[in-house]
């Protein structure tokens, strides 16, 4: 809107990980019942009328020092007067005895994506917080059982999430437990949990002829290792001001890759108009 030539540089689907919700319920004004992928293509619908142009590809180096930034993806640069570094955050692996091997083969982190494979069979989804609690309602809608696994004896997850869970008849909760082993012939046949406090462990297995699915929520990784000793970081999420602006002029970062109390899509929403706002003051103001 501000008539700058803008590119947004994308390496996998627009909206980052909220593209993998299944039910969007957070956003004010947010249209009922409206999926991630439905709300991230009207977002990009709307840059798109306003001449958003897009790349493709893995960002390898930010030479981000001077009055033009420099971001390369592969063989191909691209040159800019501001950058807003919005790379958002991926999931954590939990770690445990076949979770490797088994990553889309049964493991997964996106319920949305891998959910209907599972279709009328037992999964387990691991995590405390409102995203696992949140994917095994949505999993519970075409599963036989979900059984949520956490190594707490509370959810960190809202309370309000975790009533409306408990409410569901084939949602069931495992608590101070950790998964400890998932074993198989090619996909997950059983799963070995094992109790924090106790150390007594619990063999599930499959029934004949089906297999188990894993979907793993426990927390996310910010996408940031291109950039430090670049921008100033705490705990690998990127420190800005209130006007989203890093430490490196010209620099700006919004959304889950920078370090706040809130991670949701209405916050991302709100750093990325600050961010845009700022990136044009930026360069109206310094004549570059």
């Amino acid at each position: 809107r501000a008539n700058l030539d803008t590119l947004v540089i994308e390496r996998g689907a627009y909206g980052g990980n909220i593209f993998q919700t299944s039910e969007i319920e957070n956003y004010p004004g947010g249209m009922p019942a409206e999926t991630g992928a439905e709300f991230s293509a009207r977002i990009e619908a709307q840059a798109e009328a306003f001449g958003m142009q897009r790349a493709y590809g893995n960002v390898s180096e930010a030479e981000l020092e001077g009055p033009v930034k420099k971001i390369v993806c592969g063989d191909t640069s691209y040159l800019a007067k501001a950058v807003v570094i919005a790379t958002g955050t991926v999931p954590t692996a939990l770690g445990f005895e076949g979770e490797k091997e088994f990553t889309g083969m049964g493991v997964s982190y996106c319920a949305v994506c891998d959910g209907p494979f599972f279709s009328g069979k037992d999964v387990f989804v691991i995590g405390g917080g409102d995203a696992a609690v949140d994917e095994s309602m949505h999993l519970s809608k075409f599963c036989r059982k979900v059984t949520v696994v956490h190594r707490r004896d509370e959810f960190r997850a809202a309370k309000s999430i975790v009533d409306k869970a408990a409410k569901i008849p084939n949602i069931e909760f495992l608590m101070d437990t950790v998964i400890v082993k998932a074993v198989g012939d090619g996909m997950i046949e059983t799963v070995v949990t094992e109790n924090v406090k106790t150390g007594e462990q619990q063999v599930f297995t499959a029934r004949e002829g089906e297999n188990f699915g894993v979907f793993v929520f426990v927390g996310m990784k910010p996408q940031t290792d291109i950039f430090k000793g670049v921008v100033d970081m705490e705990g690998g999420y990127i420190v800005t001001d209130e006007k989203m602006r890093t430490n490196v002029p010209g620099v700006f970062a919004a959304g889950d890759v920078r370090k706040k109390s809130l991670r949701q899509v209405v916050t991302a929403t709100a750093d990325g108009a600050i961010a845009a706002v700022e990136a044009e003051a930026y360069i109206v103001e310094t004549g570059c």
